[in-house]
């Protein structure tokens, strides 16, 4: 039923959360008045703490199975307050039996010791445990009514807050995610020009060196094939690529994607570790660490994705 209003309220309970959120939600009814309050963090697994009067305690379980419905993941602080405006949280109770043990042993002691029983109402009333104030009895029925509408109330405002930011880092990841495409196909456009380079200046140094003897073009072309073998990335240029495709078709699929996009940073981060150490060329390691940089920023976003 939850996940039915969800997709009536949100659109669709596929979109992309934050795990940082605020609800809040009040119901009055019957001079009885609900407040729920709650707020998160971020947190690898869900962490539910609820703060209520002991009145509600009996609930505890009901409450937490019922904000599950709506929340994964996140550290979850749950506020509830309850007043009864009524005022009538006690009630004067008239205990009969105890009252007849009082005339009863008054009566004996007057006959007992031959002395005049003068009991009165009044007197009787004044006895211990004749009347007394006590807690009046409430319908948990009507109060867990209450309590579950104003916990649905808070915890769809929470939701609605929470793919709000959601959606705004969702287009904040995917526009860093393009600029380190672009980082990529520069690295893959450079890398043949820098063995181009190397072949070039490795012809004039030994040209100059031999003067106008002739060489051994076949020694060049195996230095320049065992250069170009060494600064080769090109396979982690693919997995670098392969792991921006699945962080974008992730965000863009929506749902739960925290954990899973974290491992796919790593990932990322692994392939841009070992592109910036085969580098020998300043551009392509500059180009290397802005993209260490950005997968940085998007590990540090994708930590407040549920």
């Amino acid at each position: 039923m939850a996940r039915s209003l969800l997709r009536i309220l949100y659109g669709d309970d596929k979109m992309i959360k934050s795990m940082t959120g605020f609800g809040r939600c009040e119901v009055s009814e019957d001079s009885k008045k609900i407040i729920v309050e709650m707020k998160s963090v971020n947190h690898r697994y869900l962490d539910l703490g609820i703060k209520m009067p002991k009145k509600l305690n009996a609930f505890e379980a009901d409450i937490r199975a019922l904000l599950k419905e709506y929340i994964q993941r996140g550290k979850v602080d749950v506020y509830i307050t309850y007043e009864d405006l009524s005022g009538s949280d006690e009630t004067l109770c008239y205990h009969e039996d105890v009252a007849a043990q009082y005339v009863e042993y008054f009566q004996k002691m007057a006959e007992k010791f031959n002395l005049r029983n003068d009991l009165s109402a009044s007197v009787l009333a004044r006895c211990p445990e004749v009347l007394v104030m006590e807690d009046q009895q409430e319908d948990e029925d009507e109060i867990w009514h209450l309590v579950e509408k104003a916990v649905r109330g808070a915890s769809e405002q929470f939701v609605a807050a929470r793919i709000r930011e959601g959606e705004s880092l969702k287009t904040d990841l995917l526009a860093k995610l393009d600029e380190m495409s672009s980082l990529v196909d520069f690295v893959e456009q450079r890398s043949p020009q820098i063995v181009a380079e190397y072949r070039a200046k490795l012809e004039t140094r030994v040209k100059e060196l031999l003067a106008e003897a002739a060489f051994d073009e076949s020694r060049i072309v195996a230095e320049v094939s065992m250069f170009a073998d060494k600064i080769c990335v090109d396979e982690e240029l693919v997995r670098l690529r392969s792991h921006i495709d699945a962080t974008k078709a992730a965000l863009e699929a929506g749902g739960n994607v925290g954990r899973k996009l974290d491992f796919i940073a790593q990932e990322m981060n692994r392939e841009a570790n070992t592109t910036l150490s085969k580098s020998n060329d300043i551009q392509i390691s500059d180009c290397a660490i802005e993209i260490k940089t950005g997968i940085e920023k998007i590990r540090e976003q994708i930590q407040n994705l549920e």
